[in-house]
């Protein structure tokens, strides 16, 4: 019997879903929000053939985070608050700060680095985009000046579409057939300076930095919200079966399936 046969190679891989906290959030519109983000995701994941496990970073904290991933085949960061500046050398007093959760952001960043190591798909949305960035040594930008990428009128639906336009040699475009899509986003900080082995794919048409893949490991981040019920096209769809794909391919390897990785 070869890898590709065996019962763990034919089982569903897992998706890890980090989601920031199950509790503690200032903000209770954006607290459902969040949560109904996160249920399209693992409803979506499920689709694309995952067996899903979701679990709030701020409650598990680093070694709960860990045993996690030394499980799974793969790994999806969600959105949330803001990363904590003090990660990325940025400024704790900066007067648009929202509400953090270090636990989190430190567990998740550690997760992140593991995975990248061991060469476990990672997806990262939206501050999921942003903590990848940040765990791989890149900064933020804070508070972004530019408008357009974050309803700031109502409060049920910070929501906004607009146009982003891709690499076309990225994975990214590949997948999506692409080279301009219209997304959804809901964000007030972005990417600034990329971290180690990441590459821009997508900017918005003011420059923002919309999308980061990595030269050498399967990552794949996107700045807005392709779970959103009005977000348009198949973007998590898509990299939802290029990470499904990645990681049976990583299971055939002897010596990388699920459990066996070195920091489990």
């Amino acid at each position: 019997m070869n890898a590709t046969d065996s019962p763990a190679a034919a089982a569903p891989p897992v998706l890890l879903v980090v989601d920031v906290t199950d509790s503690g959030r200032d903000d209770d519109t954006f607290d459902q929000e969040a949560r109904a983000l996160t249920a399209r995701i693992l409803a979506a994941a499920t689709d694309a053939g995952f067996r899903t496990e979701r679990v709030a970073a701020e409650q598990v904290g680093d070694a709960g985070l860990a045993e996690r991933l030394a499980r799974a085949d793969a790994l999806l960061v969600t959105g949330g608050e803001d990363v904590d500046p003090t990660l990325y050398g940025g400024d704790p007093t900066e007067q648009h700060l929202g509400q953090t959760f270090p636990t989190a952001d430190r567990a998740q960043i550690t997760a992140v680095q593991h995975a990248v190591e061991a060469l476990v798909p990672v997806i990262g949305i939206c501050r999921g985009m942003q903590l990848v960035n940040v765990a791989l040594g890149g900064t933020l930008v804070q508070h972004l000046t530019v408008p357009g990428h974050v309803n700031h009128d109502d409060p049920a639906n910070s929501m906004v579409d607009h146009a982003v336009t891709l690499d076309p040699d990225s994975v990214l475009a590949q997948r999506t057939g692409s080279t301009t899509l219209t997304v959804r986003s809901s964000h007030h900080q972005a990417v600034r300076e990329p971290g180690a082995g990441l590459r821009v794919v997508a900017r918005a048409d003011d420059g923002t930095i919309e999308a980061v893949e990595h030269e050498s490991a399967p990552v794949w981040c996107v700045q807005w919200h392709p779970e959103d019920e009005g977000s348009r096209g198949t973007v998590l769809a898509d990299l939802l079966r290029q990470a499904a794909i990645s990681a049976r391919s990583r299971r055939a390897i002897p010596g990388t399936g699920v459990g066996t990785s070195s920091h489990g």
